[in-house]
């Protein structure tokens, strides 16, 4: 194998080859790398003119290599690359210059070995059965052997160990045979064993004689099992069928294999028995049984200037709120579901909500209530957001929620309760105990140094969510490399949701070959909206932050999952939604020294002078990891390292042969995310359980409300096909890079039968690094689809490849949303194997619509201006400042200001505060198309600029970090997402994403009167006397007023 060639650099990235040949700095510099667009295949890089250029070397079938040089030279066939290379160090032979320095390997620094789980080792090969009766052997047989034989023999061992044991209360036939054996056998078992004779006979004679009345008992009690199971199961399973034969057949067949047997034949006749019960009364888990009883809260509510207190009571399952005066006064005032229109939180008051409810002379009255705290108004809107996906009558949910769960178990046994991981109590952001029974549509549950089996683990944790849910929740799929394991379990009734199912683990041990570090993947598609979850375990260590990064990067290119279509783009790109979740083991980066100082700033809560050191923190913010993607604000103690059984005390040191090492309190355990621009995603909780101890880690939860897409059915009139196409023009890229190439753009989409390809784009000069290349003309694509309600859910995934060897310079995702009905100018950030690449510009229109959208469940809650503060209607009249920047927000109303937190860490910044190119570079020479572009107000997330003094700031100390805010002016919040750090408030456009504003759904704030002629007919199984929602044209989605 050619590894050992100092020019051959392996799966290393295209940047990272640039970056070397731009060191070397000399022409003709030249390496070779793996290629990324063709596997099996390489990639020639040659630096000439401070400009890299890259020629593929291809295999035939007969696996011979050639270059893919200039045209009308001659091709030539080698059979391994050191011939190659050493043809291609002369002259004229097709490249643009020829080889002639070869650029080294980096040398990476040797890795500690860090302890590795292996199994138990075997007896010492040294122990002869005459030496277990005489341990005292001569030692003058070598200083080798002499200290070999030194140490006590197995014999000896498990006899002291026995006199220390009080075996008084075991039947006297059975210490007799214990004693026997460990004085004698165990050495003959041992001497077998030299001899290459695992099987350990004498063990298994003792064995049998200590189970003599269990063998018995074991046959006594399978005839029966296996009649019932008979009756259950037509045919006989094979697997009772075997064991049966195993038993009658093999007398001395292992206990343990019978106990094991007999266990899986009594959980198949356990699951059997239930399947029957169930289906013959017509039960079917319980996931139709009125799981969350009736939740009273007490509020106070404000009548003519009089705060009067009152009881606000949910029925989820019968669809009704209950006005009360008294907790148990009479409960004759309701709303039904349908005529609870909105919910408006207020952003200064966290605890306040205004209902906008219908009333019977069809007008929209805001009602407005003060709770005892803000997790008792998230607790009740939660509780209001699942009543109305119950009873909304849709066939397809589009809203679902998710949890997802984090634990590094530390090699040990789970204690018997682990519930409160799963309702998602402890520290943190937490729900409230009135929300805790609701159930979730998916668990996401991953492990680390994980000890149990699969079965076992599986069958923990439904039975946990069984206890929590009363739901017995099917199995959807699970991945185990080593110890680290991910496990989906979904409600009974989503399980025909879901399809595309795939799993796959990366190993990044040590040399990338061991997998006690790595990851496991799991992938799928709920109705139309992919999923992809990532659980891993990363190197740990204070001090290997950088082996870190690069783990991540391995991760992200070889981690096999999703729609294999999609090659160009690794799992950042691939689905609508990616979480990524483990012991990503980032530290607290402060000196030893001040372990003390961080457990007292722990214990006085003091966490964001903590999270400012947090080096997972700071890699983000510096894009050398985890790129653009979100983590909700930490409001919990560090997670590792504590003393186990208890949660008062760390244990930060370790004392080791080569001294003492520190493990500061860190958050090593986490839970990130990367969704497509405008879907919608709402973290509702993150936090850790503080009341499971067995390891030395906290279990992390995260819960989410994700929006979600299903079969598309039109209301359009079938008999006219829609026409139109996604017209995509004036597309100009900077890419950063210094490869001499062309370049061409590929649009993938789920929406569309195939890719499309660009013509190639013209190259234009730009600053030093980086290319300009211009795609002029328009590309138009045609979905399979052509309804704009259809193509608004829908995203186009583009791709910036080079003509020479079809590798990816940057990939980035449009949402269609953006175009809302009108043509829209987008700027998105490019990105590649987790490095920022460059960006892309252009404009995007979509097919004209005349009917109107259909509303989404998740616009039912909303964040918005407080009473008293004016009409609400400065949002319709906000406006971008004259600087470019969009307005801020308030402060994330459940966790009060984010000023002394690191909040930007997931806001997007604008794509100019990542290069240094001016804005009018790009625009001065561009056509401006003849549609106008719609100005629509908008309200954006805070974002602060790059800085790189937020690594210069860390100190040896702990300083606190003082960040400001701009005062801004609220303005009415418009439907769809949310900020990761905010509750549920739709958000119409990222940072740095200014073209992708959410459309308009209906807001009932401002309304005061429900004309008649407008009302909505009655939905399809709702009783005729309940209260009708209806509609304003002028407040469709994505209309203008009219």
């Amino acid at each position: 194998m050619f590894s050992h060639q100092p020019w051959y650099h392996g799966n290393i990235t295209r940047s990272t080859a640039e970056d070397l040949l731009s060191k070397a700095g000399k022409d003709g510099s030249f390496l070779l790398r793996g290629s990324e667009s063709v596997q099996g295949a390489y990639a020639l890089c040659v630096l000439y003119q401070n400009c890299v250029y890259t020629y593929r070397i291809l295999p035939n079938e007969d696996k011979k290599l050639s270059v893919q040089a200039s045209e009308g030279v001659p091709i030539r066939f080698f059979s391994v690359l050191p011939d190659l290379v050493e043809a291609y160090y002369k002259e004229n032979m097709g490249l643009v210059t020829h080889l002639q320095y070869a650029v080294q390997k980096e040398e990476e620094p040797e890795e500690e070995p860090e302890p590795v789980s292996l199994p138990p080792q075997l007896p010492p090969r040294n122990i002869t059965s005459n030496e277990c009766k005489d341990s005292h052997s001569d030692s003058s047989r070598g200083t080798d052997r002499g200290t070999e034989l030194a140490r006590p023999s197995i014999s000896d061992t498990c006899i002291q160990r026995l006199q220390q044991i009080d075996i008084s209360n075991l039947p006297e036939e059975h210490q007799k045979s214990i004693q026997e054996y460990f004085c004698s056998s165990v050495c003959l078992d041992a001497e077998q064993v030299q001899n290459g004779n695992p099987t350990l006979p004498h063990f298994k004679k003792l064995t049998q004689s200590i189970c003599k009345n269990l063998n018995s008992e074991i046959a006594r009690t399978l005839p029966s099992l296996e009649a019932l199971q008979k009756v259950l199961d037509q045919p006989l399973s094979p697997g009772a069928g075997r064991l049966r034969s195993q038993h009658s057949g093999d007398a001395n067949q292992s206990v343990a294999f019978k106990l094991e047997q007999l266990t899986k034949l009594i959980y198949s006749v356990e699951d059997k028995t239930k399947n029957a019960v169930f289906e013959s009364v017509g039960y079917d888990g319980g996931h139709r049984k009125s799981l969350i009883p009736p939740v009273t809260f007490e509020v106070k509510c404000d009548s003519l200037g009089i705060s009067n207190k009152m009881y606000l009571k949910v029925d989820v399952e019968g669809g009704k709120v209950y006005f009360k005066k008294s907790k148990d006064g009479p409960e004759d005032k309701y709303f039904v579901h349908n005529k609870i229109l909105q919910l408006v939180k207020s952003q200064k008051m966290h605890n306040r909500l205004v209902l906008v409810v219908e009333t019977e002379k069809e007008k929209t009255q805001r009602k407005d209530f003060v709770f005892d705290d803000t997790k008792k108004r998230e607790g009740f809107c939660q509780l209001l957001q699942q009543m109305k996906n119950k009873h909304s009558g849709k066939p397809e949910p589009d809203m679902i929620t998710i949890f997802v769960g984090t634990w590094n178990m530390g090699n040990a046994n789970p204690p018997q309760n682990i519930t409160s991981w799963f309702q998602s109590k402890g520290q943190g952001k937490t729900h409230d105990d009135t929300a805790s029974q609701i159930p979730h549509d998916i668990y996401v549950i991953g492990t680390q140094e994980d000890p149990l089996g699969e079965k076992e683990w599986i069958e923990t944790v439904r039975g946990a969510l069984r206890d929590i849910t009363n739901i017995s929740f099917k199995q959807i799929a699970t991945q185990t490399l080593w110890s680290i394991r991910i496990l989906v379990l979904a409600k009974p009734e989503h399980e025909n949701r879901f399809s595309h199912v795939f799993c796959d683990s990366v190993k990044t041990g040590i040399a990338n070959a061991l997998g006690n570090k790595g990851a496991v993947g799991v992938s799928f598609m709920f109705n139309r909206t992919s999923f992809g979850f990532v659980n891993s375990h990363l190197t740990s260590g204070s001090e290997k932050k950088l082996r870190r990064n690069q783990n991540c990067v391995s991760i992200l290119r070889f981690l096999n999952l999703g729609d294999k279509k999609v090659n160009p783009f690794d799992i950042t790109h691939r689905f609508t939604h990616l979480f990524w979740l483990g012991d990503l083991n980032y530290r607290v980066d402060l000196p030893a020294q001040e372990a003390e100082n961080i457990v007292m700033k722990i214990k006085q809560q003091q966490y964001q002078e903590l999270l400012a050191r947090d080096q997972l923190n700071t890699e983000r913010e510096e894009e050398k990891v985890f790129l653009d993607y979100v983590e909700e604000e930490i409001t919990f103690a560090p997670t590792y390292r504590f003393e186990r059984d208890t949660r008062e005390r760390y244990a930060y040191t370790k004392a080791k042969a080569t001294g003492t090492k520190y493990n500061l309190p860190s958050w090593c355990d986490r839970v990130l995310r990367k969704s497509y621009p405008m879907a919608h995603v709402v973290c509702n909780s993150y936090g850790c359980a503080n009341d499971i101890m067995t390891s030395d880690h906290s279990p992390v939860f995260a819960t989410f409300d994700v929006g979600v897409t299903s079969q598309f059915v039109s209301k359009n009139d079938l008999s006219k096909d829609a026409q139109g196409a996604i017209k995509i023009m004036n597309c100009v890229a900077v890419l950063l890079t210094k490869s001499k190439t062309k370049f061409f753009i590929e649009y993938h989409s789920s929406c569309l039968e195939k890719f499309v390809k660009s013509p190639e784009g013209e190259n234009q000069e730009n600053t030093e690094g980086s290319i300009k290349v211009r795609f002029s003309g328009q590309v138009e694509l045609t979905p399979i689809i052509a309804d704009p309600e259809y193509l608004l859910d829908q995203h186009i995934l583009i791709c910036i490849k080079s003509t020479d060897c079809d590798e990816s310079y940057g990939e980035g995702c449009v949402a269609l949303r953006s175009a809302e009905n009108s043509f829209t100018e987008f700027c998105i950030k490019l990105t590649h194997h987790g490095e920022r690449t460059g960006r892309l510009t252009g404009g995007i229109q979509l097919p004209k619509s005349d009917g109107k959208q259909t509303e989404k469940l998740y616009d039912f809650i909303k964040v918005g201006d407080d009473p008293g503060a004016g009409k609400g209607k400065s949002g319709d009249n906000t406006k971008i400042p004259e600087d470019g920047q969009p307005p801020e927000m308030f402060d994330n109303p459940l966790y009060g200001s984010m000023s002394s937190s690191r909040g930007s860490k997931d806001h997007l910044p604008p794509p100019d505060a990542h290069f240094s190119f001016p804005k009018t570079d790009l625009d001065a020479d561009r056509q401006h198309p003849v549609p106008t572009p719609r100005f629509r107000s908008f309200t954006c997330s805070e974002t602060k600029p790059q800085s790189s003094s937020a690594t210069n700031t860390m100190s040896s100390g702990l300083q606190p970090q003082n960040i400001t805010k701009k005062p801004v002016v609220p303005s009415r919040s418009e439907g769809g997402m949310i900020g990761p750090n905010r509750p549920p408030v739709p958000m119409k456009s990222r940072p740095g994403q200014p073209q992708e504003l959410q459309p308009k759904p209906r807001d009932y704030r401002d309304s005061s009167e429900l004309p008649s002629k407008l009302r909505q007919q009655t939905r399809q199984g709702q009783p005729k006397d309940g209260h009708h929602e209806t509609q304003q044209p002028q407040l469709k989605m994505g209309r203008p007023l009219k």
